[in-house]
């Protein structure tokens, strides 16, 4: 079937959507459109037998949805309607919440309901780690079943009226900052956490702090540090930690509001966000390996004899780390969750610390990753973009990227498991590469490619990706610069195993598969082998030559003025609608185009493999 998928942004959910249609042999065409005249000539262009819309914020025009069937995905169960519906669930702290397919009509999210389905809403989840894990989940499913029903011709959907609302569902107005606001000499902790997860990573809460207006991103919740409400009590990772009146709240990432007429200003870590104002406050650092606290994800697969349990544990419990360390026996899972996936320099050096320091544990497997949401998008483009030099910025990142990743393709001690809970993409997808398994589960998408920031890439790719998938694969990949699925990446090599499990099961299951591997009696072969492939790769292709053929061609992007790279990354960050449009807007003609692509770098990708 015709699929044409029109959205407001080549989203996650979009992706994911694209991804899992295309798998089911649709032929899937996606448009972003800004304007009804945008879908309109989308519609025109393509000529579908269905449209549907995993995220749109315009109005289907009327004359399309009259000649077209078109679904709309709206992120609330029946009943509900408005723009900021995920956003009044989490602030209202709903613990159960939907997702609907509806049919476009003249009033907004009111009509025919071909599907829906229903997830939990777990404690502490952020709205967008909500949006990309259970609401995804769900959303795929009533998509596939929404897309089964028109196909079979037979089906006619239900009017809403004549379906039972969802506890809480009903007709909501846009959440505006005004009730956003965080009253800091009158709200609680939870109150303040509840605030910043609904408007989390957009459109983030809007505050006054040291003389400036600021939007606040994410928060953590903190036990131990007091103070005044409002005061900023110490700094930990890039983040700042600020008192509420019953405890406090850790802030990882700011936005300085921009003046009208200004450029939109890049969300940073909040202490690069706040240089130059910021006053001397206390670091609060944790130990290199800090320990994670149990949750139910893990409850069911610790061993109290056989769990890492050292006087760091009681040290870091009750307090936020973007990095953590469990130890279940032979197993180390060496988790880290950085906002929006990307790992600027000090991200990168920070992570290679704890594995080394993890490696240094007496453990047979190790996992990396293990997270609920993203794994890794690469290079932190917003920290580049902020830098004084981007060219040296971007420079010195990759090479820390570069470090890490050669730190894990280079460990031959033990077996080691990249576990990808959610997203990842070009720089994020080779470091998963570089272990010796990865294993995704099944809700992930990753985006093995660099074209469409203008770079050629690094991490290793040109030996990790055509090791996986083979040079002809791997062209594909990188020309075609289209989202996979995580089933599709099993069949194509880029994956080992998929993990089918809800999102707040995966760091359980992941672990409880890596002590079965362990304790397998083809382990110790296996790490044999991994010895001996890494004497051969080195007689062959030493990594050191890899990494100075890839470096090369990054450094003469990085540092050359009239590079795309530069312009399409400005335009990435600051959310230039043209620019994020001529990147998004013509997905299906990158797949149209890439034999034409491939032919010209063909040469040049299989001789770096």
């Amino acid at each position: 079937m015709r699929i044409l998928l029109i959205a407001s942004a080549y989203n996650s959910l979009t992706q994911r959507v694209h991804a899992e249609l295309r798998d089911r042999a649709h032929t899937v065409a996606v448009e972003v459109t800004a304007t009804g005249d945008d879908v309109r000539a989308a519609v025109e262009r393509h000529a579908p037998d269905l449209v549907l819309a995993p995220m749109l914020k315009t109005v289907v025009p009327r004359d399309v949805w009259t000649r077209h069937t078109c679904l709309i995905v709206h992120p609330g169960p029946v009943g509900d309607r408005g723009p900021s519906s995920l956003d009044w669930a989490l602030q209202e702290g709903a613990a159960e919440w939907g997702v609907t397919v509806l049919q476009a009509e003249a009033e907004m999210d009111a009509g025919p309901v071909w599907a829906t389905a229903g997830f939990p809403v777990p404690p502490g989840a952020g709205k967008s780690d909500l949006y990309r894990n259970e609401l995804a989940d769900a959303a795929l499913d009533a998509v596939l079943t929404a897309v089964e029903r028109f196909a079979s011709g037979t089906f006619t959907p239900a009017g809403q009226r004549t379906l039972p609302s969802a506890p809480g569902a009903r007709t909501r107005p846009p959440m505006r900052q005004e009730t956003r606001r965080i009253a800091w000499a009158e709200d609680t902790t939870e109150t303040v956490l509840r605030k910043l997860r609904a408007a989390d990573s957009q459109p983030g809460v809007l505050d006054t702090l040291l003389g400036g207006a600021w939007f606040l991103h994410g928060g953590h919740a903190e036990h131990r540090l007091r103070g005044r409400p409002g005061e900023l009590l110490a700094t930990r990772a890039g983040a700042v930690c600020r008192a509420t009146t019953d405890g406090a709240v850790w802030i990882p990432e700011l936005r300085q509001r921009s003046r009208p007429g200004e450029p939109r200003a890049c969300k940073l870590p909040a202490t690069l966000a706040l240089a130059g104002r910021l006053p001397r406050l206390p670091e609060a650092p944790l130990p290199v390996l800090p320990c994670a606290k149990d949750t139910e994800d893990t409850k069911d697969t610790k061993n109290t004899k056989n769990t890492k349990d050292t006087e760091d544990t009681k040290d870091t419990e009750g307090t936020w780390s973007d990095i953590r360390y469990q130890e279940h026996g032979p197993v180390g899972v060496l988790s880290f969750s950085f906002p929006g996936g990307a790992m600027s320099t000090g991200h990168c050096r920070r992570l290679l610390a704890a594995y080394r320091a993890a490696l240094e544990r007496p453990t047979t497997v190790l996992v990396l990753g293990g997270a609920r949401d993203f794994f890794s998008n690469g290079i932190h483009l917003g920290v580049i973009e902020a830098a004084p030099d981007p060219a040296a910025e971007s420079w010195a990142n990759i090479n820390a990227m570069n470090d890490l990743v050669e730190a894990v393709l280079t460990t031959t001690d033990r077996l080691v498991v990249a576990a990808l809970g959610g997203n990842a993409a070009a720089g994020g997808v080779m470091l998963a590469l570089a272990a010796d398994e990865v294993w995704c589960r099944s809700g992930s998408v990753l985006n093995p490619h660099y074209r469409l920031m203008g770079l050629y890439g690094s991490e290793y790719w040109t030996y990790s990706l055509p090791r996986r998938v083979g040079p002809a694969a791997a062209e594909r990949l990188m020309t075609q610069a289209l989202p996979v699925s995580a089933a599709r990446a099993v069949e194509l090599g880029l994956a080992d195993r998929l993990v089918e499990c809800a999102p707040a099961r995966f760091t359980a299951e992941v672990t409880r598969l890596a002590e079965l591997w362990a304790a397998s009696p083809g382990a110790p072969a296996r790490l044999a082998e991994k010895k001996a492939e890494s004497e051969r790769r080195e007689a062959l292709t030493p990594l050191a030559a890899v990494r100075a053929r890839e470096l090369d061609r990054m450094r003469r992007i990085f540092f050359d003025p009239a590079s795309p790279y530069h312009a399409l990354r400005r335009a990435f960050v600051r959310k230039q609608a043209a620019s994020v449009r001529e990147q998004t807007a013509s997905v299906h003609e990158r797949s149209a185009s890439s034999e034409r692509i491939g032919s010209a770098a063909k040469a040049e990708q299989v001789a770096d493999s």
